[in-house]
């Protein structure tokens, strides 16, 4: 598909939504959606690069579409609410590319089922601490999300207060994610590459991972098939 016709969806304004939307718009795709529910704190300005001190209380989704409004031609459309069971599959279905960058393991999951029920490719990104992660699906999966991490974890997971981002590591992924999204668009099928990144060794890795015969999602006998509203819950940080 032409550039200028791509359908890109962002899942989350954070520190990896915010640079990977700069480049979306900056390499000429036409359409974004940007997804997020939140507000600007503070706290996150040292990794959320288009918010400023003047944004701090005000939705992310208003402080990115002015941000964003210097940038690129390019038609955004807001989705003021988190990717939930309810809404998932219609959200995702209406673009072509995914780039999920959320927040917590259950969004990640639900985005990833989603995807693959929607068949919409959808590049997966994270980062706690010093390491960074960044996957690409195809919509048929094979490897998908769910062939490394499995399920959400069990209990409570470290939130971002806890568990701590660096803002460096978080702008590499974003990077990374937005060119396995900029070649999605462009008809290339990057689709089972895995970017790592560790931001005190400053080592970059890109390797092809494999899809896991017994993946409950694209394995072969895939046993999801639906959104089941109770399979999604759990905390964690992702950026």
């Amino acid at each position: 598909m032409m550039r200028a016709e791509a359908r890109v969806l962002l899942i989350g304004m954070g520190g990896i939504g915010c640079p990977a939307a700069l480049v979306l718009a900056h390499a000429g795709i036409g359409h974004v959606g940007l997804c997020d529910d939140d507000e600007v704190e503070r706290t996150n300005l040292h990794r959320q690069i288009l918010f400023s001190d003047a944004d701090v209380g005000t939705p992310k989704i208003d402080a990115a579409l002015r941000a964003l409004g210097r940038s690129g031609d390019v038609a955004y459309r807001a989705h003021r609410s988190r990717i939930l069971p309810d809404n998932a599959v219609a959200t995702v279905s209406q673009y072509d590319v995914v780039l999920e960058g959320s927040d917590n393991f259950a969004t990640k999951f639900l985005a990833a089922d989603a995807c693959a029920i929607a068949r919409v490719p959808v590049v997966h990104a994270s980062a706690v601490r010093w390491i960074g992660t960044a996957l690409a699906v195809g919509a048929a999966g094979g490897p998908c999300y769910r062939c490394l991490f499995e399920d959400v974890p069990a209990g409570d997971a470290p939130n971002c207060s806890e568990a701590g981002v660096m803002g460096p590591v978080v702008g590499v992924i974003a990077a990374a994610a937005a060119d396995f999204a900029l070649a999605i668009a462009d008809g290339e099928a990057p689709f089972g590459e895995l970017v790592t990144f560790d931001g005190r060794s400053g080592n970059l890795r890109r390797r092809s991972v494999a899809r896991r015969a017994d993946c409950p999602l694209c394995g072969y006998a895939p046993r999801i098939r639906g959104i089941e509203s109770s399979a999604y819950v759990s905390p964690a940080c992702a950026g």
